[in-house]
Order: structure tokens, then sequence, then C-alpha cells
């Protein structure tokens, strides 16, 4: 059995003055300089620098109060922000706790993690049905989700988990603080943390083992809490989706989301990571079809009455754009910014799969 290494030496590396100072130059990079909390911090930048180091070093850091705001896109939820100073914790924290999972993590997982990312985590689902739907007679997919998932982290369970690898008393304490630090009640941990991130990996990685090492699925992606898994056959899937419910609940206690955890055959297709995929092409889904209309709606208001620029509603598109360019949705493209003639849409050359 393959040794665990422990890593019982981190903390320095966390803390160190060029760790922290790099973190807070990527804490305010491009607009999030003009946000208050960054203008007052950036004033004073050198001292309060090092007092966060000194803080840090005398084990008196404590973590600030977060700001707390509501998002409603892609749907309504609330969001719990760091101060800026918390966020350069974070970001030196992630800088170094990055680095001791690269070789933990599966190849399989595709969230946060350098040079994965949505796209290739779409590519990787489509691989995987294109292969089953010739090697398998009756390949079905198990479409797996968590209720709430990072409002629902057992932060006791998460402690225990991070202990298997770090040794280090300084670090854990820090991450302990950091896990603590959650205003969203006694359980689960704040969606506007960097360090939410790495902890999210590291929760589910659990869940990846169990099913690539134990179960030994071969077509297996993950995408923060969404699963795509493809088997032979209805029987296999149904046993699947029963054995990860199990787990996820009695081994992390949280729970499967009922709606979007279930199984149906591979020509069906599946919804996952904001497209519709199948094995010969792919779509943009629905729900971000609906939002960009509405969107665009909107804007085009706002423009006509002087409350935004051009430039504004040309990087909102072009954001979407950047999306939609990965499936097959020229046509659809054309269609919904057919009314703003001031959008220009680039020849179906630039879309589709990759």
């Amino acid at each position: 059995m393959a040794k665990i290494i422990q890593y019982d030496d981190l903390y320095e590396k966390i803390i160190a003055f060029g760790n922290l100072e790099y973190s807070y130059h990527q804490v305010v990079k491009g607009e999030r300089k003009f946000r208050k909390d960054a203008v007052l911090f950036s004033i004073l930048e050198d001292v309060n620098l090092v007092r966060l180091w000194d803080e840090l070093k005398t084990g008196q850091y404590r973590v600030s109060e977060y700001i707390r705001f509501k998002v409603y896109e892609p749907k309504e939820r609330w969001v719990s922000a760091p101060r800026v100073r918390d966020k350069i914790v974070q970001f030196a924290t992630h800088n170094i706790i990055k680095n001791v999972y690269a070789n933990v993590f599966i190849s399989d997982s595709y969230a946060c993690l350098e040079e994965r990312g949505t796209h290739a985590a779409v590519d990787a689902v489509q691989r995987d049905m294109r292969i089953a739907e010739r090697e398998y007679e009756e390949p079905w997919i198990v479409k797996f989700d968590v209720s709430k998932f990072f409002y629902s982290i057992d932060r006791e369970i998460l402690k225990r988990i991070l202990r298997k690898k770090i040794k280090c008393k300084k670090t854990l304490w820090l991450l302990d603080l950091i896990i603590n630090s959650s205003p969203e009640g006694k359980c689960g941990i704040p969606l506007g943390n960097v360090t939410s991130q790495d902890f999210a990996n590291i929760y589910l990685n659990e869940l990846d083992q169990y099913i690539k090492r134990y179960l030994g699925i071969r077509y297996y992606v993950r995408y923060m809490d969404d699963v795509v898994a493809v088997v032979d056959g209805k029987e296999k899937a149904q046993k699947l989706l029963q054995k990860m419910k199990s787990f996820v609940s009695d081994k992390l206690n949280i729970t499967a989301n009922p709606k979007k955890s279930q199984i149906f055959p591979l020509k069906q297709g599946v919804n996952a990571y904001g497209y519709k995929i199948w094995t010969t092409h792919r779509l943009v889904r629905n729900q971000s079809k609906k939002a960009m209309k509405r969107r665009i709606k909107g804007m085009d208001k706002k423009l006509k009455s002087g409350e935004i620029e051009l430039r504004n509603v040309q990087q909102a598109v072009n954001s979407w754009l950047g999306h939609a360019r990965h499936s097959n949705s020229f046509n659809l493209a054309k269609k919904i910014f057919e009314p703003y003639p001031y959008i220009k849409i680039e020849g179906a050359e630039r879309f589709g799969n990759r």
C-alpha cells in the first residue's frame, strides 16, 4: 500500500512575506483595486502587509467580519465575501495548499484546478460518451449533484480529511480558523472564499477516490459537486447512483439533490456544465439562453438611456459568446442578437466542438 505523504513545514511558506505580497497583487487585480476595501488597504499598503504578516507570525491573526450580499445569476443565493486582508491570507494559503494536493486529485476532477475548468470537463464528458457508445451495448448516464453543497459541508469532517495529508500544527490552526469563520451557520463554508474552492475539491475527492479506486468506474467526470458517469446498462446505473448517495450520506454527511441526481440512456444527452451534450454535438443550455436574452434586453434599455456605455454591453456579450463558442450555437447567437445591430457575431467557423 502506498505511503501517504504528510506535510509538516507549510506554515512558514504560507506566511512568507513574498507570498503575502504576491497574493495581495493577485487580490487587487483589475477593477477590484477600485473597491472601497481595497483602496483603504492600498493607502498604507506596506504598513498593512507588515501588520498582517506580524499577526500571522505571532498567531494573533483573526478573520474579519464577512461582507454579505445576494447574487441572482445563475440562481439566487447569498455570498459571503471576505475583506481584502482575509483574501490575501486565503490566497497565500491557496498558493501553498494547491501544491500539497496537486497529485492527490484524480485526472477526472476539473473544478478550480490549473489547466482544467468547465470547457475541459465538457470535452471529457463528450469524449467518455463517444467511447462508451462504441464500447457498451446499452450505455447509461448517471448524473449526480449535491443539495446546497457549499452550505452543507460538515466542517468537522472537512477538518479530519485535511489532517490525513497535513500535520503542520500552525497550518491546521490557520485552516481551522478560516473554516470556523464561516457565517453560514453550524455547517457550510462561504462561497466567496478562495480557500472554499480548495476545501470543496478536497472534500469531494473522497467520493472521487471511492468511485475510481474502489468501484473502478472508468467514465467519470466531476466539476465541483456536479458528476457525470457512464456505465453499461440501466441496472449498473441504478446501483452506482445508490452507492454514490449512500457514500456521501454516510461518509461526508451531505445529501444528493433528488431532482438533479438521476439516470437515463446516453442517447438522450446530458445537461452538464452549461451545455446540453450529445455524442455528436453540444448546445448552450436553455437556462443560459434565457438569461442572456433577459440581460441583453435590459442592457439595451440602459444603453439607450445613457446609463451604460457600448463597451460595457460588448464586454458582457463577449463573455457569453466565449461560452457559446464551445458549442454548435452559431444560429442561436445570431437569433439572440439580431435585434441589436451594434452586436457583431463572428462566422460559424468560430463555433463548434473543440
